[in-house]
Parts: structure tokens; sequence; C-alpha cells
């Protein structure tokens, strides 16, 4: 089970869902209705990084902005929970994906779910490569979720009628908007939080095992035993993580 609201972090249970306001304990009584089988062929501590990160993924991207087949989409943070979900949905759809991440390491990994180009945001100005790999179009789809100065950023690295869906604020909550690009390239954006059950049902079904393969892969970066979840939350506070971060009995 994911801890709602926490990006990285995740709780290893025998049942696969979601607990809305979060929680640390062994045992969690919620209804029948809300439990869905683990995929065939995933522990349990695979299967506790998919429902929160994939889950918010599908939602923004097959959700709210709709992707189409061979559309350009720029997901921030790769090393991310739910920024490598977001990679492996667009890819999924048929996407041209640009990502980001603050090391080369993130980027290396990020590659190996056939990114097609990668940004190191702490070398390089994200929305001057944007334009610069896209011949100064823009990308149709940004996927944001840490607000502020990214936020703002990634409005002019959209397309004319490109769409922004963001799902998070984890750098700052505040994020000013230059309504200019809005209404002059007929810009749309979006705010998601979360998805529905039938989303998370969809969803799921990627996960099934097909001729020894799936189309999509839960990333755990690492497991800590529940005793040990304030070094789990270190790791995560300091950017080490790369996919989700899972505490276990």
């Amino acid at each position: 089970m994911c801890l709602g609201g926490m990006d990285n972090l995740c709780r290893a249970y025998h049942v696969l869902g979601t607990k809305e306001d979060g929680t640390y304990a062994e045992l969690v009584k919620l209804p029948a209705d809300n439990v869905l089988p683990i995929p065939e062929g995933l522990d349990f501590k695979q299967a506790a990084a998919i429902p929160l990160v994939f889950l918010t993924a599908w939602h923004m991207l097959v959700g709210l902005t709709r992707i189409k087949p061979g559309e350009s989409v720029l997901i921030h943070a790769a090393g991310s929970g739910v920024g490598s979900a977001g990679i492996q949905i667009a890819k999924l759809f048929g996407a041209h994906v640009i990502t980001t991440a603050g090391s080369d390491e993130k980027l290396e990994k990020a590659k190996s779910f056939d990114v097609d180009q990668v940004i190191n945001y702490n070398e390089k100005d994200f929305v001057e490569e944007v334009k610069r790999l896209t011949n100064k179009k823009g990308v149709d789809i940004v996927f944001e979720h840490t607000g502020g100065e990214i936020f703002e950023k990634s409005i002019p690295a959209l397309a004319k009628g490109g769409r922004l869906v963001t799902c998070g604020a984890t750098s700052d909550y505040v994020g000013k908007v230059d309504l200019r690009y809005i209404y002059a390239k007929h810009l749309t954006l979006y705010g998601s939080f979360m998805g529905t059950k039938s989303e998370m049902i969809e969803v799921l079904k990627f996960f099934k095992k097909s001729v020894g393969n799936r189309q999509l892969q839960p990333v755990v970066d690492s497991v800590f035993p529940l005793k040990k979840a304030a070094e789990a939350h270190r790791r995560m506070e300091e950017r080490k993580n790369f996919g989700k971060i899972v505490l276990s009995i």
C-alpha cells in the first residue's frame, strides 16, 4: 500500500490499494471493494510501488490530457516515483518523451525506459533545451509535480495548444502564471489528484505478464524495514532515490 500524499515512500502490504491519509500501521481496515489482486508474478514490495504513482500518472496523461501517439511530452524529475511512472505510460501510448533529472546517473537510469531525450536541469536550462530539441515548437504536454519555479518555467516550454498537468508542489506551492502565454498560445492547465478506481483497474492490466514481458514495470529504489523508516525518509529528502522507497514489515 502506498502512503497517500508521499510520492516516493510506500508501504508493502498483502493487498494492493491506497489509503488517502497515509499510515505506518502493520494492519489496515478498509472496504473489501477497494482491494484489488496483485498482478501475477509481482511480490508485495513491487506491488507497493504501483498504486499511488501509476494511478496518478495515468489520470494525468490518459484521463486529463488525453495523450495521443506521436505527441511530445516533457516529464519532470525522472527519478521520482510519479516521474518514472509517467515516462512509462507516455511511451506506452507512443509519445516522444523528454525527461529531466538533477544528475547524469538518474538520467542513465531513465534511458532504460526508452526516453527520447534527457536534460540535466542542474547543467542546462530545461526551457532552452526543450526549444532546441523541438526546433522551437515546444512540447504538447508538460507533466509537472514540483510547483514553484519549475511550474512557472514549464509554461513557455509548451507548444501552441499545449497542455500542462500538475499533481504536486514538492518544492513550492506558489507559482506565477504569465497569462500572455495562456491566451496567445491557447494553452490548457490541469490540476490532478490521484485517480479513480476504474483507472486503477485499467492501469493494472498493463502489469500482467505477456509472453514473459510486462508493458509497465514497478520501479523500486530500495526497501527498508519499518523500524528504519527514518532512514527511508532521509534517503527521500536527500533525493538519492530513483523510483519508490518501500517500507516493509
